[in-house]
């Protein structure tokens, strides 16, 4: 109530006299425990019903933009008969968003922060494309013309990596202009990419001084710069990006393991307490969505793991 910002705010001191000419609000609304959903967003209870927004406890910005369009498509998709369409943790944040929904539930409004996910460096801005746009085309959701356009890009995008790691480049002929940037010499001759690998350098740089590379980059004809910055954010992080794609298809063959339908974890007495009491209530589909439930231990999914002959 108005009333009482003015009271509290007179406490201050230096607000004796305050005025407000817009008195601050809150928004309450009534949500579904998101845990009784499918990664659909379809519930459980109900068939056919899906939910999707601030009714599954997030906010109602781009959270629930998100979920509107995976249960748009699985709706249609229940409609007309298909495969049903999720998005894996490793795919998109609209997959981290839905997983921890479904595995984790809510206390608060749900934000998705980049912080959430574990595979931020596959989750790139430069690689949204490379990611999305086949599977939309797939769904019908994106035009050939984009396919074209993302083919295109990928060869553009490898042929530039194969050039630069198949260039040699001497001391005597690059030190000067290694100097000149204030990074250390070469010692001996290396390929070029082990030098785009450096800070502060880049293809754009390199090819300032060295003409095949800039000639490369000129037969370039469309969204050329898009191309060379997502050459440039593979070579810088290959290892990285390499390292956690390794994690994540360690970690998808998980997703492959299904847990049947109701399944009795109250009789597994070789199962922790809270884990019990959690798989119970969320039933979850997969190991893998088992395994990121809070309260589910490591030796649970093994005792699942065994009991599922795997």
């Amino acid at each position: 109530p108005l009333q009482n910002q003015i009271e509290a705010l007179q406490l201050v001191p230096a607000f004796k006299n305050v005025h407000i000419f817009r008195p601050g609000y809150a928004i309450e609304y009534d949500f579904f425990d998101p845990t009784q959903l499918l990664p659909t967003l379809e519930t459980k209870i109900v068939k056919n019903l899906f939910f999707a927004g601030q009714i599954n406890g997030t906010t109602g910005y781009e959270e629930a933009g998100g979920q509107g369009l995976i249960a748009g498509i699985n709706a249609h998709i229940n409609c007309h008969g298909g495969k049903e369409f999720t998005l894996k943790r490793d795919e998109a944040y609209i997959g981290v968003l839905i997983d921890d929904l479904i595995t984790k539930g809510v206390d608060e409004p749900y934000r998705m922060f980049t912080s959430r996910a574990e595979y931020r460096i596959l989750l790139r801005q430069d690689n949204a494309d490379e990611r999305l746009t086949k599977r939309g085309y797939e769904l019908g959701l994106a035009t050939k013309e984009r396919v074209d356009f993302l083919n295109i890009k990928e060869e553009e995008v490898n042929k530039l990596i194969d050039f630069v790691s198949k260039f040699s480049i001497k001391p005597d002929r690059i030190n000067p202009f290694l100097e000149s940037i204030n990074t250390a010499p070469l010692r001996h001759g290396v390929k070029l990419i082990d030098l785009i690998t450096r800070p502060h350098i880049d293809l754009n740089l390199m090819a300032a001084e060295i003409t095949p590379l800039q000639e490369t980059l000129n037969s370039i004809k469309d969204r050329k710069e898009e191309i060379i910055e997502s050459a440039d954010i593979k070579i810088k992080y290959g290892g990285y990006i390499k390292r956690e794609r390794l994690m994540a298809d360690k970690l998808s063959r998980l997703e492959d393991i299904r847990i049947r339908d109701k399944f009795n974890y109250k009789e597994i007495q070789s199962i922790s307490t809270e884990g019990r009491q959690k798989l119970t209530s969320i039933n979850p589909e997969t190991i893998a969505q088992a395994s990121r439930i809070p309260g589910v231990t490591p030796n649970d999914i093994s005792v699942l793991l065994i009991l599922l002959g795997r």
